[in-house]
């Protein structure tokens, strides 16, 4: 397993220990750890930029989960981020093509899928190109899974590919650029919102998910793991609702925000931290990234809850680690 200190790795690995499975995690040095505390984990340190490292971590390993993502909707450096999701997926997928495993889950995003026009709901077979892709995360994503399509391709590679939508639910320590909403908005600190929309799915489900394509995932197919689709709008509201606050009725159009988000960057790249908004968060917001899980519900079982029991279950998480008060 990569990325198991992570917010989606660590459902996953709860769900493997469910099902009486060992797990060797694959850890970055000085990386937090909270999320695998009391588990019986195997952990051996190593970089996906350090080929030499993930050679020994797979040794005896039948299963490669594959979680691991540097995800920033903004990078000082994108290098960086290149090298993480698109080469160190590269050096990995041939060091487990090497050391013979059995069986590979990919985690790629329904950021590398193509997005249909008015709000419909888009699925694996709505094409996409690199061109299509806004800002490094898409792109390095998008790279990385081609990557794994050429190797399956090519090479024999044994992978399915997952593509989570937006997960949201316990353990977002970081937290994700989503969970930073949740509490942004459970403290009434986000009094209005743009006109755009995501597909929200409970990290557990998504978790499910990776064990279903395990199981039942066909070499080479990808699934969308999604969940309900809704706008920001409807998003804040339930989370106000939650927290018994009035929802948020301003709504700003994307174009004047430009010049905030601009500044935000570049005090960001002097100073540090990560911007309050960005360009690209702006681009992406033009569209609602709207998805269907019909094909992983049909071929793989795949159930996810109503997307409010996932707003519930964040915010319930961080209010009990002091990030909600």
């Amino acid at each position: 397993m990569t990325g198991g200190t992570g917010f989606v790795g660590s459902a996953v690995i709860r769900k493997l220990i469910d099902e009486g499975h060992t797990v060797r995690a694959l850890v970055r040095p000085g990386s937090v750890q909270d999320n695998l505390a009391g588990l019986p984990v195997e952990l051996w340190v190593g970089r996906l930029e350090e080929p030499e490292t993930i050679r020994a971590a797979l040794a005896g390993c039948r299963t490669l989960f594959h979680v691991a993502a540097d995800y920033r909707l903004w990078v000082r450096r994108p290098a960086e981020m290149y090298a993480a999701n698109v080469d160190g997926t590269r050096h990995l997928m041939e060091a487990a093509i090497a050391a013979g495993v059995e069986r590979v889950v990919y985690t790629s995003s329904v950021a590398t899928l193509g997005i249909l026009p008015g709000g419909a709901s888009a699925d694996e077979l709505v094409p996409s190109s690199l061109a299509d892709m806004v800002g490094h995360y898409k792109r390095s994503k998008f790279l990385a899974e081609e990557e794994v399509k050429r190797l399956v391709r090519e090479a024999e590679l044994p992978a399915v590919i997952v593509n989570p939508s937006t997960p949201i639910g316990p353990r977002d320590i970081k937290p994700t650029p989503t969970g930073r909403i949740i509490v942004e908005a459970a403290t009434g600190r986000m009094p209005a919102f743009v006109d755009t929309g995501l597909n929200f799915a409970h990290v557990d489900d998504v978790a499910d998910g990776h064990l279903a394509a395990l199981k039942y995932g066909k070499i080479g197919e990808r699934y969308i793991l999604g969940g309900d689709n809704l706008t920001l709008r409807d998003f804040l509201t339930e989370i106000a609702r939650l927290r018994g606050r009035l929802p948020p009725k301003v709504a700003l159009p994307i174009g004047p925000i430009v010049p905030f988000a601009m500044a935000a960057e570049l005090y960001a790249r002097f100073f540090g931290g990560e911007p309050f908004a960005t360009v690209d968060g702006l681009r992406l917001a033009r569209k609602k990234m709207f998805f269907s899980s019909a094909k992983a519900k049909r071929d793989l079982g795949y159930k996810p809850r109503p997307a409010v029991d996932g707003i519930k279950d964040a915010i319930d998480w961080f209010v009990d680690h002091g990030a909600i008060r």
